[in-house]
């Protein structure tokens, strides 16, 4: 299972949770990932795609996009945020290192202390960053199990601003899921830059009663203005509702992909 970060991050604290007796494997960015499941480094990939704070990684969204991968599963992890250091003192903190999601979901907690936020590619590297480095007048905002590993001091647990804070994960393969009766597929699709398009692609999913879940729209890159849609909605792709609407928007899309039908995840 390979994963984005170092040891102790929470994309492997996922990666433990779901293949507890696999090896897990680190790399350092998300285009890494799909390298590795693409040479066969790995057989499956775990990937943050949105938070429900800061909303939606858009740079997965874009590798979506390319990869041959299949979506086969989703988890939702609950988000608690540490204040890590070197010394067990806050008082003598003045810098924040962590990636930019958890900044910014502990934006409130970091202005009302007047700490000065330096972002970093991973919140377990900061850990390590701030042990390797010495920095005493620096912490590090990442999981206590980065704590752990580093053994480094837990100045603050749970210091995100919302507490209702989960990120969703999606589990990467060639293995495709068999209807389980609580499922979810999420889709790809371009339109024609005309007026209404979008509207007659939806209208497929309220004449059949399929509930869409999540909508997003991302740069097409080839051309200024245009935009291919992501959607999520309830159903596997070999329900026969889903399969008859999948089939209808072949008609009214310039391309459409489907990256994956799984089991809903749980949280």
């Amino acid at each position: 299972m390979v994963f984005q970060g170092e040891p102790g991050a929470y994309s492997e604290i996922v990666a433990m949770k779901l293949f507890p007796k696999s090896e897990t494997i680190s790399r350092k960015m998300f285009q890494d990932i799909f390298e590795a499941l693409d040479d066969g480094t790995a057989k499956f990939g775990v990937v943050p795609v949105e938070n429900s704070i800061e909303g939606s990684v858009n740079e997965i969204y874009d590798l979506l996009l390319d990869t041959n991968k299949i979506v086969s599963g989703e988890f939702f992890l609950r988000i608690n945020h540490c204040l890590i250091a070197n010394l067990g003192h806050r008082e003598t903190i003045k810098r924040i290192y962590s990636h930019p999601q958890a900044i910014a979901q502990c934006r409130n907690y970091i202005r009302s202390n007047k700490f000065e936020a330096i972002p970093t590619y991973d919140t377990a590297g900061a850990v390590r960053l701030i042990k390797e480095k010495k920095i005493k007048d620096g912490a590090a905002i990442a999981s206590k199990r980065a704590a752990e590993i580093n053994q480094m001091k837990i100045l603050d647990e749970s210091i995100e601003d919302k507490k209702n804070n989960y990120t969703r994960f999606l589990i990467l393969s060639d293995v495709e899921t068999e209807p389980s009766g609580n499922d979810r597929t999420s889709l790809i699709f371009g339109l024609r830059n005309r007026p209404s398009s979008l509207f007659f692609v939806l209208e497929e999913f309220a004449t059949r009663k399929i509930n869409l879940t999540k909508i997003e729209s991302r740069p097409t890159k080839e051309k200024p203005w245009e935009y291919n849609f992501y959607v999520d909605i309830e159903g596997h792709q070999k329900d026969k509702n889903v399969h008859e609407v999948i089939d209808s928007m072949r008609k009214k899309t310039t391309f459409l992909k489907i990256l994956g039908s799984y089991k809903k995840g749980t949280q």
